[in-house]
């Protein structure tokens, strides 16, 4: 079973960047043309595109739309994840309907889990929850609050619901490139059903290595960003290791 790997295109005001721990005053401007390297991306082999709206995140509707819509536009067919201020059913049925191949929930699946359950059953398998913890435990509205949900507790809420994933990100390793938290993320890939796709702290292939054999146990894929843009990670052997 092959591990799905996902470059990072994480935007702030139509730029892509990395952020450190998710700290908005922390980014690292990568590109100003999100569509060049979203066609870089699938140019080096990548079957799919994890694409974050931040500035949407903190705002609770999308603010980067002009960005995503040049994204797809530039990658026909590609498939692609988005995150970031989608809080709405408008909202989901917009992006789905402009070519997403599913959208990600993350403090609406906290705040309002009667609407991640409705998009979840609305258009089943087009809809990943965004699980974002702070030792262990839920952070919300882009990191900013943490909660007293535990991860495992908040991902088995939607194991009956058609969640495509669980995207399961470790704020404290986010961008800091100190490797992936391979422990908890197999804890919550055992824990549920559902497919758990890791992320934060990819720091080199070795993560990579460390998640391939995972595969069958529930980790589907794993997010990589600053490590791929910082050239820490080569695509074609991290893509190579990921197939078998």
């Amino acid at each position: 079973m092959a591990l799905t790997l996902y470059p990072a295109i994480d935007l702030k005001a139509g730029q892509v960047v990395r952020l450190k721990r998710g700290e908005m005053d922390q980014a690292t401007v990568y590109g100003a043309d999100p569509a060049a390297q979203a066609l870089a991306w699938r140019q080096a082999g990548f079957e799919w595109l994890h694409v974050v709206d931040l500035d949407g995140a903190f705002a609770g509707k999308p603010a980067n739309a002009l960005a995503v819509e040049a994204i797809l536009k530039a990658i026909p067919g590609q498939q692609v994840q988005l995150g970031g201020g989608i809080r709405t059913m408008a909202t989901v049925e917009a992006w789905l309907g402009a070519g997403l191949t599913r959208v990600i929930l993350g403090s609406a699946a906290l705040k309002d889990p009667a609407f991640t359950r409705a998009a979840c059953r609305a258009f089943p398998g087009r809809v990943a929850v965004g699980i974002d913890a702070k030792g262990g435990m839920v952070a919300t509205e882009g990191w900013a609050d943490v909660s007293d949900v535990s991860a495992v507790d908040l991902a088995r809420r939607f194991e009956d619901a058609g969640a495509a994933a669980i995207i399961y990100t470790d704020i404290d390793r986010d961008g800091m490139l100190g490797g992936v938290n391979v422990d908890a993320t197999l804890a919550l890939a055992k824990a549920v059903s559902l497919p758990v796709i890791a992320s934060g702290g990819v720091a080199s292939i070795a993560d990579v290595a460390a998640l391939a054999p995972l595969a069958s146990e529930g980790i589907e894929g794993v997010i990589i960003g600053r490590a791929l843009y910082d050239g820490r990670v080569n695509p074609a052997e991290a893509l190579a290791l990921a197939r078998g």
